[in-house]
């Protein structure tokens, strides 16, 4: 703990908790002051001007990161017959169809994405008061159930984000690790930013955009100027 908090007090001699830096001020503070042994992930706090009761202000989706999320991704498809053999050759690490929901059941949860095809949503529902809470139950709206499996598990392998507001009207997600580099975390944190301000429902009035800030893993919080985002993603 000790060398916790000496590493928090370094960072916080260098970041003004009252300023607004602009975006690159912003990351070229987060990388300056990321110490730890491993490898740090960006964090974005998105608050939004929105009511996350009303079920038609609700915000979520999923992006496509440019630079991917700097990690692997362990990625299963519930699938049979021929999109077996298709998520197979795309790179899914598992496939299978009532094998799996019978192993997901069993407590075996080995794996950050899940995919599926429309016919196998029957079977895939025995589980899903098991995947739900931990965002894996595939959805068609975030274009995880599909028939075009192919094409899914590359999105994933590369590093697609799913997004969600959450009750107190954040939207919470991890960008991409510190290796990224400057240039890498700045595109990926703009194309995040760009869905999420495109993602306004269209019964939210008001301010949509209420504040932003970013962080590294074990960093503190560093306000961003909002006019400046704005500029970036149009």
């Amino acid at each position: 703990m000790a060398k916790l908090g000496k590493r928090l007090q370094k960072a916080n001699k260098e970041i003004h908790r009252e300023k607004f830096y602009t975006v690159d001020e912003g990351i070229d503070l987060i990388l300056k002051t990321c110490s730890a042994k491993f490898d740090e992930t960006v964090e974005v706090a998105v608050k939004l001007g929105i009511d996350p009761k009303q079920s038609d202000q609700q915000v979520r989706g999923a992006v496509a990161l440019p630079r991917g999320l700097g990690k692997s991704v362990r990625v299963l498809v519930f699938a049979k017959g021929p999109k077996e053999e298709e998520a197979k050759s795309a790179g899914a690490d598992y496939v299978g169809s009532d094998d799996l929901v019978e192993k997901i059941k069993s407590g075996w949860l080995e794996f950050d994405k899940a995919l599926a095809t429309p016919d196998m949503m029957v079977a895939v529902s025995k589980v899903a008061k098991i995947l739900g809470p931990r965002g894996l139950m595939p959805n068609p709206k975030l274009g995880t159930v599909t028939m075009n499996i192919k094409s899914a598990v590359e999105a994933e392998k590369k590093g697609k984000l799913d997004y969600r507001v959450d009750k107190a009207g954040i939207v919470h997600s991890g960008i991409g690790k510190k290796s990224l580099g400057k240039d890498g975390v700045k595109e990926n944190f703009l194309a995040f930013m760009s869905a999420v301000i495109k993602a306004k429902p269209p019964t939210s009035k008001g301010i949509y955009l209420k504040g932003v800030s970013i962080c590294s893993t074990m960093g503190p919080g560093i306000k961003l100027d909002l006019a400046g985002i704005q500029d970036h993603v149009g």
